[in-house]
């Protein structure tokens, strides 16, 4: 009964650190919206691009969700092969500093951080400090969970079994290095397998030089994380994913043979202390930024590793195509799976329309306008094969709920084709415009128009929840998106007029093409929230009408008497 006992304990401390970890994930997510994707598409040398990583991975907590990134900018060429390998390189170090902060007794910091995130998250109405009190309180629940894994593992020292496998990983470091690896790949984290190993050095469980190792492993297994994840995008996606891995994967394995045989030459104290483990660890990913010189060789490889030619619909599957063929009918439920996935890949296809889409103010580029046209082709074609497929499918002996699932799958559709038709008909248009008489936006009028537009891209991303899933809480924030959406153009709009009436020149010949812009990017956003209101109305999370009947009704009454 102790052995399960103690499996349970463990198994929820690193449940409770994984949910802590992805809490503040969320809560830096929802803060800066799709900010810091826009900073990741931007080419930059190593330094910024190395440093970027970095940053983003602290932010993140976890450099596999910065890898995720990357490989979608990658899949649609915003991002080069060598920018986002420097960015991989320094999320990992940028990871490794995070073990380091994490790893400091804080014992004192967890109830002072709870208490100031549960007031922002529970008292406040404003989103923004919402989501920052959830960030707080995320960052508490994993200086709280790693004081239960260490508590959980203290038994450990004490245990008749355990000094039996610690000395059999101490001997087998090929067994430790695997161990860590796979500990990663099943976790999902490195960042949490890392701090459970230091945590077992730390209570004499494990020999330090042994955690070293397991540490080794387990950034091979942060190399293969991002990769298997991704496994289904296009090579373009991956490569940079792929050599990161190679670079990881060999050099890790070099520096855990290296250490077992020459362990004596290191200057540390391998005896219970837990800080050679660290500075291992940080001096392995920052010793990484010498793969950077060989960006040319290693491109080459990924590749070989990863050919066009793998993928024969490569173009199909960048654009999100859209095939229901004949469907299959066979059953409802069937036909309905069906649908829902013509509709996911119409989603796919105004998120890859509506991301690059701002890159045309800068230049007009015939060859991106010519593809954005192409998109919005496919995305008309896809509406009459989802009306035409949803046709047939209320045709069949279904129940009402399948018979409003498909008609609300049909409105999902001709919402998103309406939001594509917005993009080409009005924000490219202003864009062509804007470039023709060589117009240029203010610096206050670029960042207002990048900030809102932030914002219809991480709607179109809330939307595709809702659309996989009836995510009932993307649902919800896809509203209040459209509020802040509301908030935001009200503010730029009069920030607009306020430095027209300042006579700034460069604002008065930008005025027509900022404010249509601003219009159309409100107009999008509003289709895309859309599709969150029939969901929202069958969980009964929908108001009929904004209007306080009852006290309505008590003004008009009032208002009769007088008169």
């Amino acid at each position: 009964m102790m052995p399960l006992y103690f499996v349970l304990q463990v198994t929820a401390a690193t449940m409770f650190l994984l949910f802590s970890v992805r809490m503040v994930q969320t809560g830096i997510e929802r803060i800066y919206g799709s900010s810091y994707s826009r900073m990741i598409s931007k080419e930059s040398d190593f330094a910024k691009s190395v440093a970027f990583g970095g940053v983003l991975a602290i932010l993140l907590q976890s450099s596999a969700a910065v890898a995720l990134l990357i490989a979608g900018f990658s899949s649609f060429g915003a991002l080069s092969f060598s920018s986002g390998l420097a960015m991989l390189i320094g999320a990992d170090i940028g990871s490794a500093v995070l073990i380091r902060i994490l790893s400091i007794e804080l014992t004192w910091l967890s109830p002072f951080l709870m208490a100031v995130g549960g007031v922002l998250f529970i008292k406040f109405e404003n989103q923004r400090l919402r989501q920052i009190g959830r960030t707080i309180l995320g960052v508490a629940f994993i200086l709280l969970s790693l004081r239960l894994l260490r508590e959980t593992m203290l038994p450990l020292q004490d245990a008749a079994f355990f000094p039996a496998i610690s000395d059999y990983l101490a001997r087998d470091f090929v067994v430790a290095f695997l161990a860590g690896a796979i500990l990663a790949i099943i976790l999902h984290s490195a960042v949490a397998t890392i701090l459970m190993c230091v945590t077992l050095v730390e209570v004499g469980a494990l020999p330090t030089l042994t955690g070293i190792t397991v540490v080794l492993g387990a950034n091979l297994g942060s190399g293969v994380i991002p990769v298997w994840l991704t496994r289904g995008m296009v090579p373009k996606a991956q490569r940079p994913l792929i050599a990161n891995l190679v670079v990881r994967g060999s050099g890790s394995v070099a520096a855990a043979i290296i250490i077992d045989r020459w362990y004596f030459w290191l200057p540390f104290d391998l005896t219970t202390s837990v800080e050679p483990i660290i500075i291992t660890h940080i001096a392995f990913n920052a010793c990484l930024i010498i793969a950077l010189s060989f960006c040319s060789p290693l491109e080459t490889l990924a590749n070989l590793l990863a050919p066009e030619s793998r993928r024969n619909q490569n173009e199909e599957q960048l654009a999100g195509e859209v095939s229901i063929g004949d469907g299959d009918l066979a059953s409802p439920q069937l036909a309905l799976g069906v649908l829902r996935r013509a509709v996911l890949k119409m989603a796919n296809i105004l998120e890859a329309m509506t991301v690059p889409v701002m890159k045309l103010y800068d230049s007009s580029e015939k060859t991106r306008t010519e593809r954005l046209l192409e998109m919005d082709t496919r995305l008309k074609q896809a509406l009459d094969d989802v009306r035409q497929f949803g046709s047939e499918i209320k045709s069949m002996q279904t129940t009402k709920r399948n018979q409003k699932s498909v008609e609300n799958l049909i409105e999902y559709a001709i919402a998103l084709e309406f939001a594509g038709a917005i993009v080409v008909k009005s924000l490219v248009p202003c864009a062509l415009e804007k470039n023709k008489h060589r117009i240029e936006f203010s610096r206050e009028g670029q960042e207002e128009l990048t900030e809102i537009h932030d914002h219809v891209v991480r709607s179109i991303r809330l939307a595709y929840n809702v659309l996989a899933s009836d995510d009932l809480e993307s649902a919800r924030l896809l509203v209040i998106e459209k509020t802040e959406m509301r908030r935001l153009e009200r503010v730029s709009r009069k920030k607009h007029l306020r430095r027209l009436s300042n006579g700034i020149g460069i604002t008065f010949k930008s005025s027509n093409i900022h404010l249509e812009t601003i219009r159309s990017l409100k107009d999008l956003n509003s289709q895309i929230v859309s599709l969150a209101y029939p969901l929202l109305y069958r969980e009964g999370q929908l108001l009929e009408t904004r209007l306080v009947t009852d006290l309505t009704h008590e003004k008009l009454a009032v208002r009769g008497s007088k008169n």
